[in-house]
């Protein structure tokens, strides 16, 4: 086959579908209806902010060789425990006199970044599983039901008896979370591909003599691809609130690891002393996961083809 004749192709897809009446592409004009939310375009600068914040704790941790880390984030002051906000601690201290705003800080990796890293693997798994299932009708039987089986069952309690199988730790806290939310991005990917395998440009490359592997990594799944990063940008959502989950039920990351599921749990018995030890990391999970979800449902609107605006 002429590879030459395939690059034909791509055109027959519509040229409405990548590039506007004013010429732009279809992300360009998904980036412009996405900042016309000025709601999602709000969230989307605090996460980024978030990220950061995280990128820059990591960084000075190796810098440093955590000696920061070890003296003022994890090292107790029992002396000052539970003490109001201040000027100097701004959230306060802790049951064991540790600094609640640096613990926070650095408790963002943990939540922010492993949701992230579970939600990209789920989504690459799902999404290989997803495609396959979609485009060869005999192994659509076989790995939609296993997804089903998954499905079946709650994605936390699935993470939560793959951790208790496991064991608690952050290794096993991502992979439990990974394997929960894998059915639900390969049940997206395969109803995308059963919408766009039989369009007219696959039909194209399949009677030019495109391979299986061509036609589903260069045409399907780049297809594929809008429903998935919404569908992916809400996951991490769900997958920040099941580590927290999980580490307040004393599954998911150990103390004195300062993750804020793991804060809030600890923090329980001194909710009628200290206010600030569990309302503070409980708004800092629901900040970020309603901004999550608000990036996500601008995506959702950007990303629909359906919209003119």
């Amino acid at each position: 086959m002429d590879d030459k004749l395939l690059e034909f192709i791509e055109p027959i897809e519509s040229t409405e579908s990548t590039t506007s009446r004013e010429g732009r592409t279809l992300w360009q004009e998904a980036w412009r209806r996405f900042r016309k939310n000025k709601l999602a375009l709000l969230s989307l600068a605090f996460l980024l902010l978030l990220a950061a914040i995280a990128v820059v704790t990591i960084v000075w941790d190796i810098a440093d060789d955590q000696a920061f880390y070890n003296a003022r984030v994890i090292k107790q002051n029992l002396r000052l425990k539970l003490k109001g906000p201040s000027a100097a601690h701004p959230f306060g201290l802790d049951e064991f006199g540790r600094d609640m705003f640096l613990r926070m800080l650095w408790g963002i990796r943990y939540s922010l970044f492993m949701g992230t890293a579970a939600i990209a693997f789920s989504t690459l798994l799902g999404a290989a599983i997803g495609a396959v299932a979609g485009y060869y009708k005999q192994a659509d039987n076989v790995l939609m039901r296993a997804m089903d089986m998954l499905l079946a069952i709650p994605s936390m309690l699935l993470a939560t008896a793959i951790v208790a199988a496991l064991g608690p730790g952050l290794i096993n806290v991502l992979i439990a979370i990974s394997i929960a939310y894998v059915p639900t991005f390969a049940r997206t990917v395969r109803a995308s591909v059963l919408t766009i395998k039989e369009q007219e440009f696959i039909e194209a490359a399949r009677s030019l003599g495109a391979s299986d592997f061509r036609i589903i990594t260069k045409y399907i799944v780049p297809n594929s691809l809008a429903p998935l990063i919404v569908q992916s940008t809400l996951g991490v959502a769900g997958a920040i609130l099941s580590i927290a989950g999980l580490s307040f039920l004393g599954l998911g990351i150990q103390p004195p690891t300062p993750e804020w599921g793991s804060m809030l749990s600890n923090a329980r018995t001194y909710i009628r002393d200290a206010w600030h030890i569990t309302l503070i990391p409980g708004l800092g999970i629901m900040l970020t996961i309603l901004a999550l979800n608000l990036v996500g449902d601008g995506l959702r609107d950007a990303l629909d083809p359906k919209l003119k605006s």
